[in-house]
């Protein structure tokens, strides 16, 4: 009994800790789910399972409304008091976040077995968790003191409008129409996703430059966040409006924006520190996404017979190199810091970083190089067989952590 008490003592003596905790769960849980559906179509499994939700989409969902968001929780949960000086998140407050989305994301794979009004279920608690949690960040955003809360603002509005997306998904699961999943996975990624995790790209891979980096110019232009965001919209907006042609030139301009702070925020003198680089790397991927997204856009302007020749290879860069590489450095980095260890990544977690591109990459390539496409689904699963190989490492040497006291004996 004082075991279980002093683990709850620990997982809830700081926001990212259940947080991450469940976030890292489940990317083990839904690449597990989506390698085993993946397999079973490949015919590598006796018999292959039928699902209440289409495959692609549920997988969709859980990436993007479960996985991506319980790390964006924790930390944001974590870094809006200290950003803007405001009132702390409460302990109870932010582990009812946790146990809501947690309760529904399970329930949500138990529909998936089971039938959509499980599924339904799930949704809703998962709808709960999220409104509680916009009600306490933009709560502190509008009572902190700071005078600047630019990050903040953008961080808030993103989130909202995820939650709008998870609405949205919850609708088509119960009508079926078409136009609610397409809202859905628009605003997952052009009006949340991409929005936050630039911005939190924004405040701090230049402020981790600078404390590590001699002779480091800080330099965080505002204008071209103003600008990168607005182009995410822009594109989210097309897409739904379907006229997705046009908006290779919004894409374009984001990859500038992207490849110039790359460069200005010191990509190759970041490799110096290991803790750094993985930053620096998982936004170099952002640039190059959004080249392909560019480069998609315009075949589908100019040359409708190939608007699809770059299949999905975009958007795995975009979802694999740029934000699920971001959160294992992210993750990695706040998880040292915040638990008293040293600030150094350690062999293992930078070999696993490096999988995850290699990820990455069998996941585009036989979308991009015609040579290979007839490999495409074996490069699919290989692709998800490192991501749930090095996902499993990095959750096996990490998960303990957020169960057990500070080594400094510091609280958090």
């Amino acid at each position: 009994m004082n075991q279980l008490r002093d683990t709850w003592s620990h997982l809830s003596a700081a926001p990212h800790r259940s947080l991450f905790l469940a976030g890292t769960l489940q990317g083990v849980l839904t690449l597990l789910w989506w390698v085993l559906d993946l397999a079973g179509r490949l015919g590598l499994m006796a018999d292959v399972m039928v699902w209440s939700i289409v495959p692609i989409w549920a997988h969709a969902f859980l990436m993007i409304y479960t996985f991506f968001s319980f790390f964006i929780l924790g930390f944001l949960f974590t870094t809006f008091p200290n950003w803007m000086n405001g009132k702390k998140i409460k302990p109870q407050q932010y582990m009812q976040v946790c146990m809501l989305m947690v309760a529904g994301t399970m329930l949500f794979y138990a529909g998936l077995f089971a039938g959509k009004l499980i599924v339904i279920a799930g949704i809703g608690l998962m709808l709960m968790g999220w409104g509680k949690a916009a009600i306490l960040l933009f709560d502190v955003l509008l009572t902190a003191p700071a005078e600047d809360k630019r990050h903040a603002w953008v961080a808030a509005i993103a989130f909202a409008a995820g939650g709008l997306g998870l609405g949205a998904f919850l609708l088509w699961v119960v009508t079926e129409n078409g136009a609610f999943l397409n809202f859905s996975r628009q605003a997952g990624i052009w009006f949340f996703l991409l929005p936050i995790v630039m911005t939190v790209s924004h405040r701090m891979i230049p402020f981790f430059s600078s404390r590590v980096l001699t002779d480091y110019v800080l330099v965080r232009p505002y204008v071209l966040l103003w600008l990168m965001v607005g182009c995410s919209a822009l594109h989210g907006l097309l897409q739904l409006l379907g006229y997705s042609q046009y908006a290779w030139g919004g894409d374009l301009l984001l990859a500038g924006c992207a490849l110039y702070l790359s460069f200005i925020w010191g990509f190759f003198r970041s490799f110096s520190v290991r803790l750094l680089a993985v930053l620096h790397v998982a936004f170099a991927w952002l640039g190059v996404s959004m080249l392909l997204f560019a480069l998609q856009g315009l075949l589908d302007w100019q040359l409708p017979a190939y608007r699809h020749g770059l299949g999905l290879a975009p958007l795995h860069a975009l979802g694999i190199g740029y934000f699920a590489s971001m959160v294992i450095g992210m993750a990695s980095r706040v998880t040292l810091g915040h638990s008293g260890r040293p600030l150094v990544l350690d062999n293992l977690t930078w070999w696993l970083f490096i999988g995850f591109q290699a990820a990455t990459l069998f996941r585009i390539l036989p979308d991009i190089v015609p040579a290979i496409a007839f490999l495409a689904p074996s490069f699919y699963l290989v692709a998800g067989g490192i991501w749930l190989s090095c996902f499993l490492l990095w959750a096996a040497k990490y998960m303990p952590i957020y169960w057990k006291a500070r080594v400094d004996d510091k609280a958090g």
